[in-house]
């Protein structure tokens, strides 16, 4: 059975989001839905590629559909008892263009394209010509497919999807259209580095969710106080921390210009963003922040926290960078020590001990680590 989409080249592979599932993950999306397939269910995978979420043996009604026609002609080949379309599955969006009524148990399942056109990350390859309806329109296509899922009114919900649609504030506010209908009830945090072809940096944390229909949804205090599980064991939740967008600015202040003595840090995202960036930078642009300087402990601590960031696990990967304040500042001399090694210029603006030795400031800072991080500990 061809179950990777050999077709494509890469940078189409990336428009489309085909990328093959491993068997593990399709098995977790069917044994999370089994309880609740009935006589009048329908499981439909909207972005099938080759269909390999349907290599799992069950007794239900199943239908597949892909934009890309050659895939539909495969899962056809590999999975002939499936009823395949070729359609695409943003625009015009109903339950008709699948012919499933509205007194159907809807259940819908895969891994839907995520492809944020506004990243950085491999964006000169991106693009965004699919046709989208109005109201499910995003700059991301996962998100856009989370509403195109509510607009098919579906019962049930088992996808992949990246960690950051929910536990990002701004991204979780732009599915709202999903979020006041549907509940996330249970899940499990799985590698993205486990994915041929996907991750050939960083890895980010994807969320297998499972959601519910239901008539409150869900708001962010929700995911706030959702403990999140790991593939291999660990369990988190945002409340767990203490993050330093609570005691600096992440992004620069509008028509501010900056002054001849003035410190310069770039925007901040999450961890792993700061991995890929810069920190301190002594030339203003759009995405530079002028620091207050009674504030500069923290971006101190930012730009340490960069260094020792490769002790973190890849599930905190979209996470804003946390801190906990009052162990920071009994440890602040250590951080101060080892940022003048990097960035010579900060010795004008901060009192250090030059009898702290680099060895004795890294070993202080790795215990701070290893109480902030806990058990996550990497």
């Amino acid at each position: 059975m061809i179950t990777n989409q050999r077709h494509l080249k890469y940078k189409d592979k990336i428009n489309l989001g085909a990328f093959y599932t491993p068997q593990e993950y399709v098995n977790i999306v069917w044994n999370k839905i089994t309880p609740f397939l009935n006589s009048k269910s329908i499981v439909l995978d909207s972005s099938c590629g080759y269909g390999n979420f349907f290599n799992y043996k069950i007794d239900c009604q199943k239908k597949a559909n892909d934009i890309d026609l050659i895939a539909v002609e495969q899962t056809k080949r590999n999975f002939p008892e499936v009823e395949d379309f070729n359609r695409n599955s943003l625009s015009n969006v109903s339950r008709e263009m699948f012919n499933i009524s509205d007194n159907d148990n809807l259940i819908i399942i895969g891994n839907p394209p995520y492809n944020d056109t506004t990243s950085i990350i491999r964006n000169k390859i991106k693009k965004n010509d699919t046709q989208i309806d109005y109201d499910i329109k995003t700059r991301d296509f996962g998100m856009s497919f989370l509403l195109s899922y509510a607009k098919l009114n579906a019962d049930i919900i088992c996808v992949l999807h990246p960690l950051s649609y929910l536990i990002k504030k701004a991204n979780f506010n732009l599915l709202k259209k999903f979020t006041n209908n549907y509940k996330l009830i249970d899940s499990v945090i799985i590698d993205s580095g486990t994915f041929k072809e996907t991750s050939k940096g960083i890895s980010f944390p994807i969320v297998i969710a499972l959601y519910k229909k239901d008539n409150f949804g869900m708001d962010y205090q929700y995911i706030q106080n959702y403990r999140f599980k790991t593939i291999d064991g660990h369990n988190f939740a945002l409340i767990d921390f203490d993050f330093i967008p609570n005691y600096i600015n992440k992004y620069p202040l509008k028509n501010k210009i900056p002054k001849e003595n003035d410190i310069l840090f770039w925007t901040m995202r999450d961890i792993n963003a700061l991995k890929r960036n810069r920190t301190f930078v002594h030339k203003f642009g759009y995405n530079t922040i002028i620091i207050d300087k009674n504030k500069l402990d923290y971006y101190i601590y930012v730009d340490v926290f960069k260094q020792f960031s490769y002790l973190l696990p890849y599930y905190f990967g979209n996470l804003d960078v946390f801190i906990n304040n009052n162990l920071f500042q009994k440890y602040k001399k250590y951080f101060y020590c080892e940022i003048i090694t990097r960035h010579s210029f900060l010795k004008k603006y901060i009192t250090y001990n030059e009898n702290v030795s680099i060895q004795e400031a890294k070993e202080n800072i790795l215990n701070y680590f290893k109480i902030l991080i806990g058990e996550h500990y990497n």
